[in-house]
């Protein structure tokens, strides 16, 4: 199985770089993994949300496959305690998916196409964070999840 991340915008923070870089490295050794940036759309402040969150759907359906399991990163997703993510990629892993892809949207979410074409979402909190903050807390968890799968002193219960 490959994992990828899939987001909008790129990471401009020197410390969230780093933090991501650091987790990226790690999770080379379990799985392949990789982050596919769709850069930010031009002069938004002509279009509306809908025609942003459009937009913006437009380039992440085109990134897909048919057989792409699509998970999207969501406020109103399904909520996994880390024991229950790493069971979810585990679950996904011996389910033989191929290619399982990750999909943190723009500022105002996602379009309903992108809902639709969604296998399912994940709520990474209650809380909200910044998109990309989220990068940082979606590889550590990943990371977090193949520690757990590995049975290595990672993630303390």
């Amino acid at each position: 199985m490959k994992i990828s991340l899939i987001a909008v915008g790129k990471t401009e923070d020197k410390y969230l770089i780093e933090g991501i870089e650091k987790y990226l490295n790690r999770l080379k050794h379990y799985i392949g993994f990789n982050i596919s940036i769709i850069p930010e759309l031009k002069n938004t402040k002509n279009l509306t949300e809908a025609q942003q969150k459009s937009k913006e759907a437009e380039l992440i359906l085109k990134q897909l496959n048919n057989s792409d399991v699509l998970v999207l990163l969501d406020e109103k997703g399904k909520k996994y305690t880390s024991v229950q993510f790493s069971q979810y990629i585990n679950k996904q892993m011996i389910g033989s998916v191929q290619h399982l892809v990750f999909v943190i949207g723009g500022p105002y979410g996602f379009d309903e196409s992108v809902y639709k074409r969604a296998n399912s979402s994940v709520s990474l909190s209650d809380m909200t964070f910044s998109h990309q903050m989220v990068r940082l807390f979606f590889v550590e968890q990943l990371y977090r999840a193949f520690t757990i799968l590995k049975n290595e002193p990672y993630h303390h219960e």
